[in-house]
């Protein structure tokens, strides 16, 4: 089998170095993985959406390990994507292609990254290459034509929770697959993520969904919270979690944690200055 047919059974090595764990992906009996790997086989786009931390880069890089990537914002110009005229040394000017260029020209993954953030103008520039063209026209560079090789694939991540995210119709109509992706917190507790950290978060996820709070940690925040409880102890983790809370969401999450915990903490902050002690 292909390497986008072959199931995967285990984890998944990042560029990074770090593990992927592969999740089921609902309505099927693929793992997520090697779901996005037959969806870019059939040219299929996919958009990968939810709060940030809950895994949508890692599951993309874990299924694409050679992807290009563009961080969007608000700031995000078609150069960014295309490429832009840069100055050498000597003093001319070169154009210098960019990340949707590469990507074309290699046949790798085109991975961006908070998609909705970026202009729907801008995002434009992306379309020609997704479609039966598989082409797009650098005006900037003279009318230079690039056509997209074989491999060539758009995946996209958006967080509707952020704001200035806009998910188009034109965007979406982009990507006909489109996956929703929340933090495993089954797997933070294999992790070894503190079991109280994870009651914490399941609990305010589930407030969130009811409305009752608009923030939750994720995945990303469990694991942080892990590495604080190693180096400086539980209740400065518990603390920390409290001090990276919205402010108009902390004192629901200080009063979940406190429940958890058993004690009451405050986000971590400087205190006195330690004086010397004389010998």
């Amino acid at each position: 089998p292909t390497t986008a047919q072959a199931v995967v059974t285990g984890p998944v090595m990042r560029p990074n170095g770090l593990e992927y764990h592969p999740r089921l992906m609902a309505g099927t009996t693929l793992p997520d993985v090697t779901a996005l790997r037959r969806l870019r086989e059939a040219g299929v786009a996919a958009l990968l959406y939810g709060p940030p931390g809950t895994g949508k880069t890692s599951v993309v890089e874990a299924a694409f390990p050679d992807c290009v990537t563009v961080q969007g914002d608000g700031d995000t110009v078609v150069a960014d994507l295309v490429g832009d005229y840069t100055k050498t040394p000597d003093g001319e000017f070169v154009f210098v292609h960019g990340p949707l260029v590469r990507a074309m020209r290699e046949g790798v993954p085109l991975f961006i990254d908070d998609a909705t953030l970026i202009p729907p103008t801008v995002l434009a520039v992306v379309y020609p290459a997704m479609d039966g063209r598989r082409q797009i026209v650098i005006k900037a560079n003279g009318g230079e034509t690039v056509n997209a090789a074989p491999g060539f694939y758009v995946v996209a991540g958006h967080n509707p929770g952020v704001h200035g995210a806009v998910l188009t119709d034109a965007l979406s109509s982009r990507f006909s697959v489109q996956v929703a992706v929340s933090s495993d917190y089954d797997l933070a507790d294999q992790l070894g993520v503190d079991r109280k950290a994870v009651r914490v978060a399941r609990n305010l996820a589930t407030r969130q969904e009811r409305g009752e709070v608009g923030w939750a940690p994720q995945l990303r925040e469990l694991l942080a919270f892990k590495k604080v409880a190693t180096v400086l102890g539980i209740d400065a983790a518990a603390a920390n979690l409290v001090g990276i809370a919205p402010e108009e969401d902390r004192d629901t999450v200080a009063a979940v944690v406190r429940d958890a915990f058993g004690r009451t903490v405050t986000p971590l902050a400087l205190g006195a200055r330690i004086t010397p002690t004389t010998p």
